[in-house]
């Protein structure tokens, strides 16, 4: 059995903090050791239940978080930017099932910790065949075109709702319980990775019971972004079109290259808003 576990840090153990989120900030490095000790939790079920392999893949920011001196030695990672499939690099159809760490609620969600969904102040929403879409529902969509079931997810109480409503009869994992974007009741770590540790055994040991999470092609990805000038910006990638002021849809029948696009708005979204100030 070869497991997959996607890593976010926004629902890791103990964080609330932007400053926890990003390199140079106050605390990131002890959010790195919290994001890893919850990967690890999941890759420790995952041997626990049989797995013979289990590749983890760091799945935030500048996807340089993960600590691999850290990392439980029977699993690998895959690391750094540059990755064409972004938060699902490296899942493909081999895999039994795919699972989700520190993951957050959808933007917009006001009990979600550090809620949003790919971006920060960049994306206002983030819409899926027409249905409002977080950054759970992409992956496990996309794990789901490659027919892989996702077998668990953890993070804050607000992501745990959004994917059991989602994908129905998942393993869930609440590692706090928010109470506003920037603050929420905390799982002490050894609570928390217990916790972890057993629901990955479970779901794992429970296969039979998922289904992989499946959109009908084609696929219609549409983001209402939070400034004009972002929505001009991406509007200009080939098969992107702008349908509104702040408003852009692009259609296809790869969910691969849904990923793929993200990776691109990020880049133009990121350009537009740091370089634009308080404008951005």
């Amino acid at each position: 059995m070869k497991v997959y576990v996607s890593v976010d840090m926004e629902g890791a153990t103990g964080l609330t903090d932007p400053e926890e989120m990003h390199a140079g900030g106050r605390g990131y490095e002890r959010g790195c050791e919290l994001m890893t000790g919850d990967a690890n939790a999941v890759v420790r079920g995952a041997f626990d239940a049989g797995a013979e392999s289990v590749r983890v893949n760091d799945a935030h920011g500048s996807t340089k978080n993960l600590r691999i001196d850290l990392l439980d030695e029977r699993a690998t990672l895959i690391r750094g930017p540059g990755k064409p499939m972004r938060m699902g690099q490296g899942l493909d159809g081999t895999y039994a099932a795919a699972c989700f760490a520190g993951y957050h609620a959808r933007a917009g969600v006001q009990h979600g910790v550090l809620n949003h969904t790919w971006m920060g102040k960049e994306i206002q929403n983030v819409y899926l065949n027409g249905e409002i879409c977080g950054e759970t529902r992409l992956v496990a969509a996309f794990a789901g075109a490659l027919g892989v079931p996702v077998a668990l997810v953890t993070g804050d109480e607000a992501v745990c709702e959004e994917a059991r409503e989602l994908l129905g009869d998942v393993e869930t994992v609440a590692v706090k319980n928010g109470i506003d974007r920037f603050s929420a009741e905390l799982l002490p770590p050894a609570v928390a990775h217990a916790r972890i540790r057993e629901a990955a055994s479970r779901a794992l040991g429970r296969l039979a019971d998922f289904r992989p999470y499946t959109v009908e092609p084609p696929y219609t990805l549409a983001v209402e972004w939070n400034s004009t000038a972002i929505a001009a910006g991406c509007a200009v990638i080939p098969g992107v079109r702008a349908t509104g002021p702040r408003h852009t849809e692009f259609t296809t029948g790869d969910f691969g290259e849904i990923m793929a696009l993200f990776g691109i708005f990020a880049m133009i979204g990121g350009q537009v808003a740091c370089g634009s100030g308080i404008y951005g």
